[in-house]
Formats: C-alpha cells, sequence, structure tokens
C-alpha cells in the first residue's frame, strides 16, 4: 500500500475497517510502546519485526499478509466522486497500472469477513464516526464513504466539507462519518501573528471530538515536516517558547496529552477509540497525479498534498 494514492487506500484499506469494529483499543494506550514504534520508523528501521504483535492464541488480525483477490475492488473511484480528492484519485490523473487495487489484507490465522456496507449502516444506526488527524485519516474517511455508498447506492446522503471538519451523513439510517483536520492532533495558537504549536493544550480541537460514538486518531508525518511545509513557527511546552526541538520528544510530548485527554474525557463504554501509528508515505504517488493534472502549487512547496 505505500506510494499508493488514495484509490489504494480505498480497496486495500476495506479489511482494516473491519479489523475497526473487531477490535477495541483500550484507552489507557502503551504510550512509550506507540513512541518506538514511530522512532523506529523515524530512523527509517524498515525491516524489524512489529514493535505490537497481536495475542497469538486469538486471530492476529496485525499480524499477516497482503494477498490477491481478483473480486477486489469493492468500488471504482469513478462512481463515487463527490467524496474523493482530486489529488489522490490516481485512476483518473493517468497512474497506468491498477494490480494494486487487487489486494486485502489476510490476518495469519483467521478469516476477515468481507466489508458490507448495508452490515455497518445497520449496526451504526443513530451513531457517529470520526476520524481525526492527517491525511491518513483524510483518506479512510473517503474511503469508508465510498465503501459504503457503493452497498447502498440508493439512500440519501448530505456532505459539508470545511476545514477543519468535514461530514458525511446518510440520512436513512442517521449515520454520520466525519474528518476533523488535526496533523498533530494538539492544538495550534496564533500568537502575535505567528503559529505557535501548543505541546500541552488540545481542548481547542478536543471540543469538537467529545460526542463521537467512534474516534480514529492518527499522527505522525506532520512532525518532521521542515521549511515550507512545516505547519508551525514555534513550539510552546511548560510556557516555554522554542524555535524547534528534538521533533521525537515534541511527538512524544504531544501524544501524552492527547492520552490524558482521552482518558479524561472519554467515556469508553459509550465511545471506542483507535489510535493509527505512521503510515507509509505517499508523497511520491500523490505528486505524480498531482503534476499530470497541472497542479500548479507544487513546486511552491505548498501542495494540495500536505493538506
Amino acid at each position: 500500500m505505500s506510494h499508493a494514492c488514495i484509490q489504494s487506500s480505498c480497496n486495500l484499506l476495506a479489511s482494516c475497517f473491519v479489523v475497526l469494529f473487531l477490535v477495541l483499543l483500550q484507552t489507557k494506550i502503551a504510550t512509550s510502546a506507540l513512541i518506538m514504534s514511530m522512532r523506529n520508523h523515524h530512523n527509517h528501521h524498515q525491516h524489524r519485526m512489529p514493535m505490537l504483535q497481536a495475542n497469538q492464541s486469538s486471530c492476529a488480525m496485525f499480524v499477516g499478509t497482503w494477498v490477491r483477490d481478483e473480486s477486489y475492488p469493492l468500488y471504482q473511484s469513478s462512481n463515487c466522486p463527490t467524496i474523493i480528492d482530486a489529488q489522490f484519485n490516481c485512476q483518473m490523473y493517468g497512474r497506468p497500472d491498477s494490480d494494486y487495487l487487487k489486494y486485502r489484507w489476510q490476518p495469519l490465522n483467521c478469516e476477515l469477513p468481507r466489508f458490507n456496507g448495508l452490515e455497518f449502516l445497520r449496526n451504526m444506526k443513530g451513531k457517529s464516526m470520526m476520524f481525526v488527524g492527517d491525511s491518513l485519516g483524510r483518506n479512510q474517511w473517503e474511503s469508508l464513504v465510498c465503501l459504503i455508498s457503493s452497498s447502498v447506492p440508493q439512500s440519501s446522503t448530505k456532505m459539508s466539507r470545511g476545514l477543519p471538519f468535514s461530514i458525511f451523513k446518510f440520512l436513512d439510517y442517521d449515520v454520520s462519518i466525519s474528518y476533523y483536520k488535526a496533523p498533530y492532533l494538539v492544538d495550534i495558537d496564533l500568537v502575535q501573528g505567528k503559529r505557535v504549536l501548543k505541546l500541552e493544550e488540545i481542548s481547542g480541537n478536543a471540543n469538537a471530538w467529545r460526542n463521537a460514538d467512534v474516534l480514529v486518531f492518527d499522527t505522525g508525518h506532520w512532525w518532521n515536516h521542515q521549511g515550507s511545509l512545516q505547519g508551525w513557527d514555534y513550539m510552546e511546552s511548560g510556557g516555554t517558547y522554542y524555535q524547534d526541538m528534538d521533533r521525537m520528544v515534541a511527538l512524544e510530548r504531544g501524544l501524552r496529552t492527547w492520552a490524558n485527554w482521552v482518558d479524561s474525557n472519554i467515556d469508553t463504554a459509550r465511545t471506542r477509540v483507535f489510535f493509527q501509528s505512521i503510515s507509509p508515505t505517499h508523497y511520491i504517488w500523490d505528486s505524480r497525479c498531482y503534476l499530470e493534472r497541472g497542479g500548479s502549487d507544487f513546486s511552491s512547496g505548498r501542495s494540495e498534498l500536505n493538506r
């Protein structure tokens, strides 16, 4: 799935959405283990065994492989044009191959049921789900909406896009699936015209998350951005402003702030909380797709690819 645009996510992640409702991530997460896992990614230790492995006595859903399945993809991006952002639609803008759409996730010692959008809506009737984070969450929001829509093409829907919040509603089932852009999870405030990343503050973003029934968080890539791609001018921690600091230290502080907020504000009897760690980079293929459609902002270093 690395180096693939949204359409690869659309189909390869179908199994991941099944997993989403089979496993509950405890809100009292092992933050240090997450940090170490991200640190390994940061240091490009790509061939190490995963730090966190599933219990081998049960279904090892996070240990397995991608297998070819000729029944995939589960939908065509051309049939879901209103939700997929153009810069992530590689098939529309010239990617020549399509074999990457023919794979599904196969856990080590069990079978995942095929994703069923109608069953999803029935199980989620009257509930809401929100993706929070960077483009990984945004891509999965778009993917899930398209997967469901392909199962209920005649269902009444309503969509609203904005920054930082976008939402898609399946009106016949009273189900809402939304995306909240917060690439660092913690707050960014304007102070004297400068963007300040507040490593110990999160309430500005988090107030929008409280009432969701399912929350799926991610953060990662943006912490390493520099130059024109960097999303802040200063960091603030413990009342002190920094022009920069060790990015892994900053990430750890931000994640601890997020984890403490979850522990203090989320009723796990009502809300399921998931955290996705850093994803493979997708900028190479995204860049090609964007350039093929004549994206003029890419050369400036502030393209749509990094929203």
